[in-house]
């Protein structure tokens, strides 16, 4: 599936880039896994797995941004196997903060998810970031490796009944 919303020669303006792992180029893997390790392990002093096994299940949708070939913002949309998507490892570079990537990316990932109830762990003090984008807290906090989360949740969407179609006018059998 690449569908990369941004050309080689366009990289710079960053635009949100989408693939499935197996069409990721070797560089666009680096790239995503280096910004992951780069905040989560270093940046947050985490030391954990973060190689989880759910970037290359063949629903996964990774989602990222790149300026000047470089990858500053990324996050990856699973399906849960009850069909719930998750939203995870949404991650700007230090340097590229409070630019409204992460708005973006979550927008992107929404708009993919379309109506599907849509769930993440949010580190807790991000919770109002992800209300503005329809999430509510849907529990407790609780202790990630040593950083407060709360799992949040996007309601399924309903969609609105649309006006009933009048009946066709009745056709004469002959």
């Amino acid at each position: 599936m690449p569908d990369r919303s941004s050309s080689a020669a366009s990289r710079s303006t960053c635009e949100v880039e989408r693939s499935r792992f197996t069409d990721l180029t070797v560089d666009q893997l680096y790239g995503i896994l280096q910004l992951r390790s780069d905040v989560f392990v270093v940046e947050q002093h985490c030391p954990y797995p973060e190689l989880d096994g759910r970037d290359a299940e063949p629903d996964t949708v990774h989602l990222w941004i790149t300026e000047h070939d470089a990858t500053i913002a990324y996050a990856r949309l699973l399906t849960e196997p009850d069909g719930t998507r998750r939203i995870g490892r949404v991650v700007t570079r230090t340097d590229r903060r409070g630019r409204g990537l992460a708005g973006r990316l979550l927008t992107a990932a929404l708009d993919l998810a379309g109506d599907a109830e849509v769930v993440l762990s949010a580190q807790a003090h991000l919770t109002d970031f992800y209300a503005r984008y329809g999430f509510e807290v849907a529990g407790d906090e609780y202790l990630e490796d040593g950083i407060p989360h709360r799992p949040m949740r996007r309601p399924r969407r309903t969609t609105p009944p649309t006006a009933a179609t009048p009946p066709a006018a009745a056709t004469p059998t002959v």
